[in-house]
């Protein structure tokens, strides 16, 4: 139950988490774009999807604080192994990415009109910065579990203790993730872009609205940006992918061929397209597949011949190195003295990999297509379409979810894998029955589940409702000319009353209803 709990609120804090990122760099790029050229579009660009920013960063920080909690209420065991590890990272994200995030979106929030330009695009610009170092210190945590380095065993805990602190930075497995992580951000931000542009240019075409207006280049441009976005990102996603691939061949190879429900050693590999069988059951012999010859062998080596163990010799090897059974200890609940499946759930692994792809592939496609339905100003009125589009914002983000379910699910029973560099006799690892909180009861777990399962659902019905409702009513004019939160005072008048010089009330002050 707590391993539920952790993935479904994971999950759901992930939704948030690429478009944060993504949608930052790109409104970051819109208003750098508005400060040296000074166009219109630009700046109702910037303003329009800066809000769409907002309310997702908002949510986004309220659902990831819940992390972190139970880190100390589910997993004390996990917490206190890998504490000397994360204890620097953690606080490096909170004291420094998260400070420096939160700090310069606020002056930006209220510095509208208030700070010069050129200031003010600086303070996004490090709020953006501040998200992509976070992000990078959460994904090294991350990655030093799926490939510990840079600690040894105390001798007098059992525990790894930190002695290079870079080489946890530098971890390949780090690089490779962050990079992946970041492009794939940028195919959720694109997504966006292309789906709500297109929507309101058939909008506008059916309401026979000019298309020579600001309002009309607004939703152009955003479409032509996201989709040339989303095609870069999908490229880029490939190849870091592929780095990412090469790695996992290394260092955890039964996650591959679980991957590939590849049940026996190959050379060459085959790339398996669809597989059927007792999947789910972890029945590897009796999983059958339809395959493309040799593919497999260059994903894992780079060439067309490389051998890549199957599952069932890989269970056997690890069975060898770290035990058949798990240690008859009370710190492993009822699984002490039980047997160990090193085998992932073959389903769970094989088809979340295949939806990280093809979701992908399905939000490379829709921007191809948007990119050639808006080509030399034309505007797309096919309902099936633009509406296709604006199902499809929502492929990247399933993308991105599969991708981390393959991630975290592919290295079980391992929280903290171990790393085949080292000596079997000096590897750190550590099993996942071992690293929940001693303390806790299912009915506890069950409690702060459906907790936080009811506060999370309507925490989405809030998001969703605000973005539907802002989206839906479009570019204000409001967003045309940005002004202070108070207008200049007004001519003297001869009037000494106490009302001389107080600030305008006859319309809106722009900076706060920006915020809000």
């Amino acid at each position: 139950m707590a391993r539920w709990q952790f993935g479904i609120t994971t999950v759901y804090h992930f939704l948030m988490v690429p478009l944060t990122i993504g949608l930052g760099i790109l409104v970051a790029v819109m208003h750098t774009m508005w400060v040296r050229t000074d166009k219109p579009e630009w700046l109702r660009m910037t303003r329009f999807w800066g809000r769409v920013y907002l309310i997702n960063f908002v949510l986004g920080v309220a659902t990831g604080l819940v992390q972190e909690f139970q880190f100390g209420l589910a997993w004390s065991e996990y917490s206190r192994f890998v504490g000397d590890v994360f204890g620097s990272l953690l606080a490096l994200e909170a004291l420094l990415a998260f400070f420096l995030e939160s700090t310069f979106l606020g002056l930006w929030i209220f510095g509208w009109g208030r700070i010069p330009k050129k200031v003010h695009l600086a303070t996004l610009w490090a709020a953006v910065v501040g998200s992509i170092v976070s992000a990078y210190f959460i994904i090294a945590a991350n990655s030093w579990m799926q490939h510990p380095v840079g600690v040894v065993t105390d001798d007098a805990t059992g525990r790894p203790r930190q002695v290079d602190f870079l080489a946890v930075l530098t971890n390949n497995t780090a690089l490779a993730a962050f990079s992946h992580a970041i492009v794939a951000a940028l195919m959720v931000a694109g997504a966006l872009l292309v789906g709500i542009g297109l929507w309101h240019l058939r909008k506008r075409k059916l309401a026979q609205l000019p298309t020579t207006d600001t309002d009309h280049a607004v939703w152009r441009r955003s479409v032509r940006l996201g989709g040339w976005v989303s095609l870069a990102a999908f490229a880029l996603v490939a190849l870091t992918g592929d780095w990412q691939g090469k790695l996992m061949y290394e260092q955890q190879p039964l996650k591959m061929s679980s991957a590939e429900a590849l049940c026996e050693t190959e050379a060459p590999a085959s790339f398996s397209i669809f597989a059927w069988g007792k999947l789910g059951s972890n029945e590897c012999d009796d999983v059958h597949s339809i395959t493309v010859p040799y593919i497999l062998s260059y994903l894992a080596h780079g060439d067309f011949s490389t051998a890549v163990p199957g599952v069932n010799e890989l269970q056997e090897e690890y069975s060898a190195a770290y035990g058949e059974t798990y240690p008859d200890d009370p710190s492993f609940g009822d699984k002490a003295g039980e047997p160990i499946d090193y085998t992932p759930v073959l389903a769970v692994t094989y088809w979340s990999f295949r939806l990280m792809i093809g979701m992908g592939a399905v939000s490379a496609a829709v921007a191809a297509y948007a990119l050639w339905a808006t080509r030399k100003g034309r505007v797309p009125t096919s309902r099936i379409g633009v509406y296709g589009s604006l199902l499809a914002v929502a492929a990247p983000f399933v993308g991105n979810a599969t991708g981390w379910i393959f991630t975290e699910m592919g290295r079980q029973p391992f929280v903290v894998y171990p790393n085949p560099d080292v000596p079997v006799e000096d590897q750190i690892y550590f099993f996942t029955a071992q690293a929940v909180s001693p303390g806790i009861s299912a009915g506890e777990v069950w409690t702060s589940l459906i907790s936080l399962t009811v506060v999370y659902g309507a925490l989405a019905v809030v998001e969703l409702w605000l973005l539907s409702r802002f989206v839906r009513r479009g570019v204000t004019s409001g967003d045309g000319h940005p002004t202070p939160g108070f207008t200049p005072e007004p001519p003297d008048d001869g009037d000494d009353g106490p009302d001389r010089g107080a600030p305008r009330r006859d319309r809106d002050d722009d900076v706060l209803q920006f915020a809000y």
